[in-house]
């Protein structure tokens, strides 16, 4: 695996809003497909992103999504073995903050509210970014 790009956990709203083609978001699926970036995933994760791509796109692109995250090259997994517990008002949400933990990512990039609970706790530290913000932030 490499790790020539920012790692980086993709909250269930964000991968959904960049994997059209037409999405003006598309450019983070294409840098994690290049390498730029590396998604980081638990299998938690991918168990929540197969369930929300079959509702929202089918289940053929869910079970190709999930193909991608199993063998591409610039998507690590990670199985935290410890949960913080850091949001309270949707504990569903923690896988996500449990996994950027385990992998030491830059980021969690996600729209969902709940996630600035995070912003709150100096230990262990977890960076909450906006779409938008991460775009400001990273967009080559």
């Amino acid at each position: 695996m490499s790790t020539t790009g920012v790692k980086i956990v993709l909250d269930t709203n964000i991968l959904i809003a960049i994997i059209g083609r037409k999405s003006p978001y598309r450019w983070i699926f294409d840098e994690i497909i290049d390498g730029g970036i590396i998604l980081c995933v638990s299998n938690e994760i991918i168990l929540e992103y197969k369930e929300i791509l079959q509702k929202k796109a089918g289940k053929v692109v869910a079970s190709n999504m999930i193909g991608f995250f199993t063998i591409h090259p610039y998507v690590e997994k990670f199985e935290p073995f410890y949960k913080f517990q850091l949001i309270t008002h949707d504990n569903d949400d923690n896988k996500f903050v449990d996994c950027a933990i385990a992998a030491n990512a830059s980021c969690i990039v996600t729209n969902d509210k709940h996630f600035n609970e995070v912003k709150q706790h100096k230990f262990p530290k977890v960076n909450v970014l906006s779409i938008s913000e991460f775009e400001n932030k990273f967009r080559r």
